[in-house]
């Protein structure tokens, strides 16, 4: 049977990756893997984590199953981050422990799809894993566009979409720091979606993958809590891979919100199931060490004061791309010091992003994408030339 198998398309950021690696040219520049650099191109471990990690050395004393529902101590922690003060939301919030934000987001798809659901509506572009999350659970994809040309979100493409979704549809949504471009709706257009969802009542699910990593802890997940304010139901998916540096750790939880609390044993249920079938158990350690960091108050202003460092070490270089937007015409780099997060995206041709491949060795993805954080005060101005030459020539 497997000799029946067609190859697949090899992935090209991968391939990226090892013709970045096999460059040995000294002043390359990596924009491509989507992964937090410090100003020395590091993915550190966070301070915070190792002190974590290290109680977790000298204190736990089992490595048994956790359950499908994961570390509950975990996933109750970050509630108060997620959904603020009153993070019980009534008793119609219950959580559990996934293998990343990709599992939570699958988990949140194959639920979904259990309730009833047949079509996910899908801003574009969006992260490729959504698109390809959606098509293996099997529920139909539509997309609308996510961002305007001159940098800003498409609010009326949104609105739209909901206006004219039928009672079985869903839509996925980015909480913030959108990937791939960066581009965040505003507190008054969060509150026009959250209005839209409450209208016509379809199920929102929010994908929160950056948190913390935009404009504060507070201010990103602003739009999530307007939208839950206002809807019965909803799904919500997040990652602590970036806001805690645990990429290889696959930390994620899951939170479903119903309609009334006696709903939630059925549909905790059937969660348990697909996770069951999926993973079986979600992985321990890096959960047990946010935990860890949230239920302390030395660790947890430790990580706090991390996350504020990485945070404004983006935005410095998100003010200095602003700033040369001169420099490099018919690329909007104003813009991109209204995004947020790691990523942004430039209107460049495959030929543009060959030419500062090759030419000044300049890697990223082939959509024209960047990642903000692979940039530092000592190699912006290289890059910011190297834009003005690929468009003048």
């Amino acid at each position: 049977m497997l000799d029946q198998l067609e190859a697949q398309a090899p992935d090209a950021l991968l391939a990226l990756i090892k013709m970045h690696a096999e460059d040995p040219r000294e002043d390359k520049i990596d924009l491509g893997v989507g992964v937090y650099r410090t100003n020395d191109g590091a993915t550190p471990v966070f301070r915070s984590i190792k002190a974590a990690e290290q109680r977790l050395v000298d204190t736990q004393d089992s490595k048994s199953y956790l359950g499908p529902e994961g570390d509950t101590g975990f996933v109750d922690a970050l509630k108060p981050y997620i959904f603020g003060k009153d993070a019980s939301m009534g008793g119609r919030l219950e959580g559990m422990q996934t293998p990343g934000g990709t599992g939570a987001v699958r988990l949140a798809v194959a639920l979904a799809k259990a309730a009833g659901v047949k079509r996910v509506h899908l801003g574009v572009p969006s992260w490729p894993n959504h698109a390809q999350i959606l098509q293996d659970v099997g529920v139909v994809t539509c997309t609308f566009h996510h961002a305007k040309a001159d940098g800003t979100a498409d609010i009326d493409a949104l609105i739209e979409t909901i206006e004219a979704a039928e009672p079985t549809d869903a839509v996925l949504l980015h909480g913030c720091c959108h990937n791939p471009t960066g581009v965040d709706y505003t507190d008054e257009q969060w509150e026009q979606i959250a209005e839209a969802f409450a209208a016509k009542g379809i199920l929102p699910i929010l994908d929160v993958a950056y948190h913390g990593l935009g404009r504060g802890l507070e201010e990103d997940v602003a739009g999530v809590r307007k939208v839950l304010a206002k809807v019965p139901e909803a799904l919500v998916a997040y990652s602590c891979d970036k806001n805690f540096g645990l990429y290889r750790d696959r930390v994620g939880a899951f939170y479903m919100i119903a309609k009334q609390p006696s709903d939630l044993p059925a549909i905790t249920s059937n969660a348990n199931a697909l996770a069951r079938a999926n993973w079986s158990m979600p992985p321990d350690h890096g959960g047990a060490a946010v935990r860890t960091v949230l239920r302390d108050g030395d660790l947890t202003k430790q990580w706090l004061d991390e996350l504020d460092e990485m945070r404004a070490r983006m935005r410095r270089v998100r003010a200095r791309l602003a700033a040369a937007d001169n420099e490099a015409p018919g690329l909007n780099l104003a813009a991109l010091g209204e995004q947020n997060g790691l990523f942004a995206m430039l209107p460049l041709t495959k030929d543009q992003i060959a030419s500062l491949r090759e030419d000044h060795a300049i890697y990223m993805a082939g959509s024209g994408r960047i990642n903000v954080a692979g940039l530092h005060a000592g190699n912006t101005d290289k890059f910011i030339a190297a834009l003005a030459d690929v468009i003048e020539g």
